[in-house]
């Protein structure tokens, strides 16, 4: 479903990772970890399409994703740090926008449904302005429950959510993943991931002394 073949970027003069290549498969999910500014945010906008590779290229479905556009992005949904929040919505208005700018429509049951599984139930209806970090990061994952996307990815979701969140989070990765979705995140958290395929992939500079310093690991 999803290639990357020898995949690299560059930051001004530097190289952040070079070499990277692996294929992920309808039910499976690629775990992206390594140091902060090892590339991990740059990999996945490369695999949005938001960011030009300096070498290589991303298929999907054995096609350029960079010629595909709209056709790849209607199989996408990301999740960035920032989640697309406006904080002027109410979380119900955040999830119908949102649903409509996917190409989606959304009534209000339900997104009144999918914000009480995130847990924010009585606050539905408040600006989000009015959230702490944690539930405006509730009310951007809840996209998650109402999409059809097939290929998630996700930088640091659990970010800022508490015990509960992060197990409902799980929970709804696991579902995707046993349903044939595709998951691509970053994580800094110890959280088990799903009971399914997992890939894992490191950025950054191999730790052992001994070996030489080569960027972007693939430990699959």
């Amino acid at each position: 479903m999803l290639k990357i073949d020898n995949l690299a970027a560059d930051r001004g003069d530097r190289n952040l990772f070079s070499g990277i290549s692996l294929e992920l498969n309808e039910g499976e999910l690629l775990h992206l970890h390594g140091d902060n500014g090892a590339g991990k945010t740059t990999m996945l906008r490369m695999l949005c399409g938001l960011f030009q590779p300096t070498e290589g290229n991303v298929l999907w479905k054995g096609n350029d994703i960079y010629e595909l556009r709209e056709e790849y992005t209607a199989d996408l949904l990301y999740i960035g740090h920032k989640g697309g929040i406006k904080e002027d919505f109410t979380a119900v208005e955040n999830l119908q926008i949102t649903s409509a700018l996917n190409g989606d429509a959304l009534d209000e049951s339900q997104a009144w449904s999918a914000l009480e599984r995130m847990g924010l139930r009585g606050f539905e209806d408040l600006p989000t302005k009015m959230l702490s970090q944690g539930q405006k990061r509730r009310v951007a994952l809840a996209q998650l429950l109402v999409s059809r996307s097939k290929l998630w990815i996700l930088d640091e979701p659990f970010v800022a959510l508490d015990i509960d969140a992060v197990a409902d989070l799980q929970e709804i990765i696991r579902e995707h993943i046993a349903h044939n979705g595709m998951v691509i995140l970053t994580t800094h958290q110890e959280v088990t991931l799903t009971r399914g395929e997992v890939k894992k992939l490191r950025l950054g500079k191999k730790r052992n002394p001994d070996s030489s310093a080569n960027e972007g690991a693939n430990d699959v």
